[in-house]
């Protein structure tokens, strides 16, 4: 599954792309629960935006793996340039549920990738610092 998507992404194939996911496709990205959609209609929406909006979108699929139940995970790059000229960059991992050779589920860690931003120490500092009496 993860190489159908990955064809269907670079080839800007909507069709391809949704004919992947089952029509009551159910999508989590657990980092941000308000991002939560049910159906394939909502997939087709959403990409359609990506693909108008990052004209040269390009997907890499660095590593896929399949479980014993099916689950399909894979690690994904996703790059290229908004209408704008601003720089798009995303970069995480998918797992997903297959059934009937469709995606059912799809837990999304996509993120996009920081330009510029603190180092890891700053990082720790910053989610990490003890609370402060007052």
């Amino acid at each position: 599954m993860m190489d159908r998507l990955h064809s269907a992404m670079n080839a800007h194939d909507l069709d391809a792309f949704v004919a992947c996911f089952a029509p009551e496709y159910q999508s989590d990205q657990p980092a941000h629960p308000n991002r939560t959609f049910r159906g394939n209609d909502k997939v087709r929406e959403n990409w359609t935006s990506v693909f108008a909006g990052v004209p040269d979108f390009r997907a890499e699929l660095l590593v896929s793996a399949t479980t014993d139940d099916g689950t399909e995970i894979g690690e994904w790059r996703w790059r290229g340039t908004y209408a704008d000229g601003s720089p798009f960059g995303m970069q995480g991992v998918i797992v997903t549920g297959i059934e009937h050779n469709r995606i059912v589920w799809g837990r999304l860690y996509m993120e996009e990738i920081e330009r510029g931003g603190g180092d890891i120490d700053e990082m720790v500092q910053e989610t990490y610092r003890p609370p402060t009496s007052e």
